[in-house]
């Protein structure tokens, strides 16, 4: 008998989500992680990895106001319209120039919601979960603002104590949260960073 995929059926945070005019139900995920850290605020610049379908650059968008900044990037176009203070870069954010990716730096915050397409493999999909979240701190690295902070979501793996090594090693502060929004099969969780070293 074929497994049920948990994915399939729309719960209550993918209507809530259509709701309120977002694309996907991981704006619940954002929202819990912003109200737990007070991650933005008015006048903000913030860069969006692995955007699509927009649900996270829409709400940041809205929580900076017409005086802050979003630049999304995804390989995919965005399911939704963005409103006046933010744009979309459709590419592969690590082939994209610095200066590409620079459109509204030094930011603020980077926020990089990638995940691998997986295989079924789940020793692969770690290893490329592990690879994605690496690959974004770099990037914030180089574009981020000092004092600035970084949210990227990873797969529970071996390979977590190494990425948060890397957060301490880079930001003031890290820890992880697991937001209610995420799924009961999920094995994600997001590294939350504040306090850019450099």
């Amino acid at each position: 008998m074929p497994r049920k995929n948990p994915y399939a059926k729309p719960d209550h945070f993918t209507r809530a989500a259509k709701d309120a005019g977002f694309p996907a139900r991981s704006v619940f995920k954002l929202e819990e992680i912003d109200r737990r850290t007070h991650l933005l605020k008015g006048g903000l610049r913030v860069l969006d990895l692995g955007a699509a379908p927009g649900s996270w650059s829409k709400y940041a968008a809205q929580k900076v106001g017409p005086t802050g900044r979003v630049l999304a990037v995804d390989l995919e176009p965005l399911a939704t319209a963005l409103p006046p203070n933010a744009a979309y870069l459709q590419g592969d954010a690590f082939s994209l120039s610095d200066d590409d990716l620079s459109r509204f730096a030094p930011y603020d915050v980077v926020l990089s919601d990638m995940a691998p397409r997986t295989t079924g493999n789940r020793i692969w999909d770690q290893a490329r979960s592990f690879e994605l979240f690496m690959r974004a701190l770099a990037v914030a690295d180089r574009l981020g603002v000092r004092g600035g902070t970084f949210v990227g979501k990873i797969f529970m793996s071996d390979d977590l104590p190494a990425a948060r090594a890397e957060l301490r090693r880079l930001y003031a502060s890290e820890r992880l949260i697991r937001p209610e929004g995420t799924r009961s099969v999920s094995t994600e969780i997001f590294g939350v960073a504040a306090g850019k070293r450099e």
